[in-house]
């Protein structure tokens, strides 16, 4: 869906991975030192900070709102999340443009993924390991640990922290050194993780990765490849800046990997797609990616020759050959008709060439048997909006909200739609939400005041207009006390 693509630079990474070896008769004799919640931070009290931070990372860090490539990578980390243990809160995957090789988690199951990250990996298994070794950082609550240390760090040392992580999204280094000037240098360990956490989280992470039917020994294949970059070249491996990867821990990957067997897992459909999609729309100019993937469909076949098809037309659709665009979307939606990366591109053809009918028509029926797919429901409300017929748009965004209320992008449309509409008091409403996903808390208050005018002699409408502003001021209040 090409509306909307919003870009972030990266975190600092909180991803280390030292691996030690295991015997076969052990191997699930899995240490759990993290187990044990801290008394200073409760489930609610870690998912109310990891709230506040995503709000702050939307705001101060847009993040890529893509989607195809969010409905991708939230899918193989609920493959991966339902077989951990220890599991207290719902996990929120989501993704950062930028090159630089990194993914990190922080508080209440928040974990995010630089699409370098995703462009490297060769396999879906890779890119699964990575997602696994930080849910059991989440789920053995490593990071509440480490504030337990700290719990005498006031409000403001707290916030500092969170500010330090902020500045590291434009470089990890100086993001370290921020940390350094913020917290007292003994305690600039509460972003790095201890050598016995990495242990735990690479023996749980490996053994998630393993039950959730990917290949263990994507693992080691990714760390091996990683550490024969970073001999001559680093500069797009930024977790290997702070927290490098010696040959040793590659050795104990392949060591602990190898306990669990061979496991044959096909080549991803899906994963090479997401690649394509990430390569031809975010990591390079159209041109380039024009010669990049012509020679990849005369190189490769099978899976791969779908995805540099997949990528080809998405490089067209850049350099606004729409017709040539649509030709190799034909062909590859008569074989794969409900494939929702295709869907996707197939809609932003047929939007920019006026056909809005056609838009339409391809997404109404699939979304009728799967309303709640954010990919067809927002590109069918998309196309609504564009064909301006504005009531059947706002239902589905409507619908779409019940069930994933902090989807800004449904926000986005619908305050579009509202807007066209010219139905002010919903518009306001709506971009009240908006800016409360950003942490905009005075901003939104200030688009209810609007609304609350429009809504003129409706008694019971500014009755509930009024509590939304209370509960914001509420949400305003608890996030600058923050303190643990």
């Amino acid at each position: 869906m090409g509306f909307l693509n919003f870009r972030v630079l990266g975190l600092v990474s909180l991803l280390a991975m030292p691996m030690l070896a295991q015997t076969q008769s052990n191997r699930n004799q899995l240490p759990e030192i993290g187990v044990v919640a801290s008394d200073a931070v409760t489930i609610d009290k870690e998912k109310l900070i990891g709230d506040a931070i995503m709000r702050q990372l939307r705001g101060q860090a847009p993040l890529i709102q893509d989607p195809v490539l969010q409905e991708y990578l939230q899918d193989i980390g609920n493959r991966l999340v339902v077989h951990a243990d220890n599991t207290k809160f719902p996990f929120t995957f989501f993704m950062i443009n930028n090159p630089v090789l990194n993914a990190f988690a922080f508080y209440g199951g928040h974990i995010g993924v630089h699409t370098g990250l995703i462009a490297q990996a060769e396999t879906e298994s890779e890119l699964a390991s990575v997602l696994a070794h930080e849910i059991a950082h989440v789920t053995q609550r490593h990071l509440a640990r480490r504030i337990q240390s700290q719990q005498r760090s006031s409000p403001l040392q707290i916030a500092s922290m969170i500010g330090s992580l902020l500045i590291a999204m434009a470089d990890p280094r100086a993001g370290m050194a921020a940390l350094q000037t913020s917290v007292a240098a003994g305690q600039q360990a509460s972003i790095n993780f201890t050598r016995n956490n990495e242990q735990e989280a690479d023996n749980i992470g490996i053994n998630i990765l393993f039950r959730a039917g990917f290949d263990p020994q994507g693992a080691p294949g990714f760390f091996s490849r990683l550490a024969e970059q970073a001999r001559g070249r680093s500069n797009q491996l930024a977790f290997l800046q702070t927290h490098p990867l010696p040959q040793e821990r590659v050795a104990e990957t392949i060591t602990r990997a190898r306990l669990y067997g061979e496991v044959n897992v096909p080549d991803s459909l899906s994963f090479q797609l997401a690649r394509a999609r990430i390569q031809a729309r975010y990591m390079s100019n159209p041109q380039r990616n024009l010669n990049v993937f012509q020679a990849q469909v005369n190189q490769f076949d099978g899976v791969r020759l779908k995805a540099a098809q997949y990528g080809l037309a998405i490089t067209l659709f850049e350099i606004e050959q729409y017709q040539n665009a649509q030709k190799v979307m034909d062909e590859l939606l008569a074989n794969d008709p409900e494939n929702l990366f295709y869907l996707d591109l197939m809609t932003d053809i047929l939007l920019e060439q006026g056909e809005f009918a056609a838009a339409i028509n391809l997404l109404k029926p699939l979304w009728q048997s799967k309303p709640q797919n954010q990919v067809l429901a927002l590109n069918l409300a998309n196309s609504y909006i564009k064909a301006q017929n504005y009531d059947p748009a706002i239902q589905i965004l409507r619908d779409l909200l019940l069930v994933d209320a902090e989807n800004i992008l449904s926000y986005q449309l619908l305050n579009n739609a509202y807007e066209r509409s010219q139905m002010k008091k919903e518009a306001h409403m709506a971009q009240a939400e908006i800016y409360a996903l950003i942490s905009a808390y005075p901003l939104a208050i200030d688009e209810l005041q609007f609304a609350y005018n429009y809504a003129r002699h409706d008694a019971l409408e500014k009755l509930r207009i009024r509590g939304r502003i209370d509960q914001l001021r509420t949400a305003q209040a608890n996030t600058q006390r923050l303190s643990l």
